[in-house]
């Protein structure tokens, strides 16, 4: 048994033992390895959303067993991280902390100014990058600047990114002393008085991680391109929270996805459809980390001055999925019953608030932040700026979803209206992603009653569609035109 004093492998959102740098190098020292996690909302930025915690109450579970059965221990602290970590320094006698770097701004320069008081003091802090396929920065225009459009940065990171070798973490750590850990059922993080989660059908953890890629790549990826527009079908992949947990490397995701094409399980195709989603997440965090602002204010500031509505009634009418629109409806309470929800309704219903209800991004992008299990700061941010018109490489100003079009072509079968919207389940297809245009008979005949068993449309479309194009026309686009930068 050693008797050197352990290097501290400090988990964030890096909650796996495969592919993780961090561990890695901590291994690499031949010294007995500390991991710890310290629950510290108050420097990192922005507190955790309810659905985050949620899944993050699971996944330290998952790690905490995945570390015991090769003879580790994670030990668990809360409050602030440099206290913490220099607290097990002074228990411990460790002189090196190793750890993930997280990239969001706020998180980035805790990271930096802890890194820096501790190697003041003597501790080696080593910080290595295993969320993203290259650090922020790292890719960059001709001219030496960042990308502002996707296309051109995902084939200048696809060119220039290479995927680190497969590794699987030590197969024994070493034993440390028996330290005070704090008990995970003391953070209440899994929700009581009511349990929302009931319906949250997860399996948080790099097993559940790994599961999922699994069946991904062996069904739903070989018509990617085509399932992962039918919210009424399993034809997405489910890795995202996953991903933003660091449960699986994203890298892991990527050559999955090719090897299945190299295998002729899929074609090339559809693999580079997947991966391009993935791409999309890393333009998120990398123009999070060169642009901090867009969590907050538009990436085009000309889109600030938008006269936005304040309609309280509703808001609520929209994240209770009482909107009228079934397939609006669909989509928020699939959001509310599993802490998910697929992509293309995301992108309709981000739409429906922004541009049917003229109800600022932020509302929409806080309540994401609070329900989902995947929330993500930088690809929530990015995703809601796209909708509005507002952000980088962002949909243009007059696109508008129709959510009655959206529905009939996305979901033609109504297979996903009718799961989350029960009470229309016996309307025929003709009419049932505009059961207000339906006869009275058929109402009758479904056992709908508008206004009572299901409401009326909140807001007319048409006029909708009119008063959002008449307030996005009026926003003073000189700016934009006179401001290379947002070209």
């Amino acid at each position: 048994m050693t008797t050197e004093p352990p290097v501290i492998l400090w988990f964030r959102r890096d909650l796996r033992l495969a592919d993780n740098p961090a561990l890695e190098h901590a291994h690499a020292t031949g010294r007995p390895i500390l991991p710890v996690y310290v629950l510290d909302e108050a420097t990192e930025g922005r507190p955790l959303g309810g659905a985050s915690s949620w899944w993050l109450d699971k996944s330290l579970r998952a790690l905490s067993r995945a570390l015991a059965e090769r003879g580790g221990r994670l030990v668990l602290r809360r409050g602030d991280a440099e206290t913490e970590l220099r607290r097990l320094i002074q228990e411990t006698g460790a002189d090196a902390v190793f750890l993930n770097r997280l990239f969001e701004p706020a998180a980035f320069a805790r990271d930096a100014d802890i890194a820096h008081a501790l190697n003041a003091d003597g501790v080696n802090v080593k910080g290595y990058n295993g969320a993203l396929l290259c650090r922020p920065g790292s890719v960059r225009t001709g001219s030496g600047g960042p990308y502002k459009v996707f296309t051109p940065f995902f084939r200048a990171l696809m060119a220039s990114a290479e995927a680190p070798p497969h590794t699987l973490g030590p197969r024994q750590f070493q034993p440390v002393p028996n330290l005070e850990s704090e008990d995970l059922d003391d953070w209440r993080l899994h929700p009581t008085l009511p349990d929302w989660s009931t319906g949250f059908d997860w399996t948080p953890g790099e097993d559940g991680a790994r599961e999922a890629l699994s069946r991904f790549t062996s069904g739903p990826l070989g018509d990617y391109a085509r399932l992962r527009d039918i919210p009424g079908q399993n034809g997405t992949s489910r890795l995202s929270p996953h991903l933003h947990w660091g449960e699986i490397s994203p890298w892991r995701a990527v050559t999955a996805a090719r090897d299945a094409a190299s295998r002729g399980k899929v074609s090339e195709a559809q693999a580079e459809k997947f991966i391009a989603e993935i791409g999309w997440r890393e333009f998120s965090a990398h123009l999070l980390a060169e642009f901090p602002q867009i969590t907050d204010t538009a990436f085009r500031p000309e889109y600030d001055t938008m006269p936005w509505r304040k309609d309280e009634g509703a808001l609520e009418a929209w994240r209770r999925g009482r909107t009228g629109y079934p397939i609006v409806d669909a989509g928020m309470r699939q959001l509310w019953s599993t802490g998910w929800m697929h992509n293309r309704v995301r992108m309709i219903v981000a739409s429906f608030l922004i541009k049917h209800l003229l109800i600022d991004w932020r509302e929409g992008e806080a309540w994401f932040w609070d329900t989902l299990v995947d929330a993500d700061q930088a690809s929530n941010a990015q995703n809601w700026q796209w909708v509005a018109g507002s952000g980088a490489d962002a949909a243009p100003y007059f696109r508008i979803f129709n959510p009655i079009t959206q529905g009939q072509k996305f979901d033609e079968d109504g297979r996903y209206v009718r799961l989350w919207v029960p009470e229309l389940a016996r309307l025929g297809d003709r009419w049932l992603h505009a059961p207000w245009t339906a006869p009275p008979e058929v109402l009758r005949d479904a056992g709908v009653r508008l206004g009572h068993t299901y409401p009326r449309p909140i807001v007319e479309h048409d006029a909708a569609r009119k008063r959002a194009l008449d307030a996005l026309k009026s926003i003073d686009k000189t700016k934009a035109e006179g401001d290379p930068s947002h070209a």
